[in-house]
């Protein structure tokens, strides 16, 4: 018997008493995106992180360059002592 009213659907009423506004035209484009200079700033440093975390604090392809080459008696000279001697003072800002 509840098929001769009409069925039980609660939305049909509402579905049918809703009525379609009439929209303006949507205007089919290219779609944008914008980026704000803090957005950029936080990338840029979210990938700086993620490339200090993932590189090995110690490049021990180099150390063992400079092994080799002081166990060579004629490499450690006055101009080498002098040179490393500069470049450690530049580093600590002397």
């Amino acid at each position: 018997m509840i098929e001769r009213l009409g069925g039980l659907d609660p939305l049909k009423n509402v579905q049918s008493s809703q009525k379609m506004v009439n929209k303006a035209p949507v205007k089919m484009g290219e779609d944008t995106v914008s980026v704000s200079a803090e957005a950029k700033e936080m990338a840029e440093a979210y990938y700086l992180t993620e490339v200090a975390s993932s590189t090995p604090d110690v490049r021990s392809d180099l150390v063992s360059q400079i092994k080799e080459k002081i166990k060579d008696p004629s490499y450690i000279n006055n101009a080498v002592i002098a040179s490393t001697a500069d470049k450690f003072m530049e580093s600590m800002g002397l």
